[in-house]
């Protein structure tokens, strides 16, 4: 049964389900982002140079984006709570094997795989949009997105510190037993009423088809998609970079301080959520211009704070607190149309920014180890500046052309 709706006032989520959503969403999400503070540890117990162990979260990245569009768009159709069980349980099997990989290749392939069937996180945003009132539509979308962070903070910091003390192995078998938990809790999370609502017709390949159709009819959520790609780039590549710089034989910190600074990301948790309720006050495209140029801000420090492991909290905590809002600010510039379409919008969105985040993996690791961290400051700053420019001119304009004051 088709899970979408007209906003009415019957059928919305519980505070408790929001939370519970919120941190479902952190735990399948982490699993992407284990490897950044130990990329390191991974890359020398594989024998692989800096530069080729940055395939593992590229290739991560890229099989997210194809999974998303193969797979995502099945959420206006089916059932949003089944699919999310089926794929979740998948993704725990894969971190299953990403525990228990001997080679390279085979790590590779797990990890790699472990991107094509992650497609929860962005089920549950489409899943909750249907099941709140529109005026706290960007108060739960950044409540969610916060669960994304926080999923991230937890990887990071657990990661680091796992592998410092019990080996890099062991942050997967963490993983896995967290994913465990989530699949057997999932059905009583997404518990909810049916909901009725038009469902898509056709074919399978017809749903793939409407993807793009949808995406040239809805011009502004293209324009968010490459801006929020853009910032995830620089997001995975500023953490890809960092990693190999603090561990490197010039600075010579250990993993586990990789994961204490990646604790930073804890302000997001609490601002994130109070700045998508401010965006629902002065509206998305305002609010993506003010704190893309607060982050451009804070990226301008990381090259002459970036030998510190002290000094570097400062853009580290100023990049952290606004940078999820960038992705908020997007989301919201569609999740507020049709219901039946959201999912299928979400897709391009998801996918474009997935893109984004394998180009980010790609340029963290190969810059840094062609130039160093004044190469990977330049370019963070290129891409950030790029977001920022594009992000003024998105709130110039609206899908039918008429201007929208800054």
């Amino acid at each position: 049964m088709s899970e979408t709706q007209a906003d009415n006032g019957s059928g919305y989520l519980s505070r408790a389900q929001e939370y519970a959503l919120a941190a479902t969403t952190a735990v399948v999400t982490a699993n992407a982002y284990y490897i950044h503070p130990i990329i390191g540890e991974v890359a020398a117990h594989f024998s692989v140079s800096e530069a080729r162990i940055g395939i593992v979260p590229a290739l991560n990245q890229l099989a997210l984006a194809t999974g998303i569009f193969l797979l995502l768009p099945l959420g206006d159709r089916y059932s949003n709570k089944q699919l999310c069980i089926g794929f979740v349980s998948l993704q725990s099997l894969c971190m299953l094997g990403m525990a228990l990989a001997e080679q390279f290749a085979l790590f590779t392939l797990a990890s790699t795989l472990l991107g094509f069937v992650t497609i929860a996180p962005y089920l549950i945003p489409a899943f909750a949009s249907k099941r709140v009132a529109p005026e706290r539509l960007g108060q739960v979308t950044a409540l969610l997105t916060a669960g994304v962070v926080f999923g991230i903070l937890v990887a990071r910091v657990g990661a680091g510190i796992v592998a410092e003390e019990l080996g890099w192995r062991q942050v997967y078998w963490f993983g896995f037993a967290l994913m465990a938990a989530v699949t057997v809790l999932l059905p009583i999370t997404m518990r909810s009423e049916p909901i009725e609502g038009k469902t898509p017709r056709g074919s399978y390949m017809d749903l793939l088809i409407s993807v793009f159709t949808l995406a040239g009819q809805h011009r502004d959520m293209l324009i968010s998609a490459v801006i929020q790609g853009l910032n995830f780039a620089t997001f995975t590549a500023t953490w890809l970079a960092l990693a190999l710089h603090l561990t490197s034989d010039q600075l010579g910190y250990g993993v586990d301080t990789v994961g204490y600074l990646a604790g930073i990301a804890a302000v997001s948790i609490l601002s994130t959520p109070r700045l998508g309720k401010w965006a629902d006050k002065v509206g998305p495209r305002r609010a993506r211009v003010i704190v893309a140029v607060i982050q451009i801000i804070g990226l301008a420090l990381f090259y002459p704070f970036g030998f510190s492991v002290w000094w570097i909290l400062i853009p580290l905590t100023i990049t952290n607190l606004v940078g999820p809002t960038i992705d908020v600010t997007g989301r919201m510039t569609f999740l507020a149309l049709d219901p039946e379409i959201r999912t299928r919008l979400t897709t391009s969105y998801i996918v474009i920014m997935f893109l984004g985040g394998a180009l980010g993996s790609i340029l963290g690791t190969t810059i840094y180890d062609w130039s160093g961290w004044l190469g990977t400051c330049l370019s963070l700053m290129a891409m950030s500046a790029t977001v920022t420019l594009m992000s003024i001119w998105a709130a110039r304009r609206t899908s039918n052309g008429s201007r929208e004051a800054i």
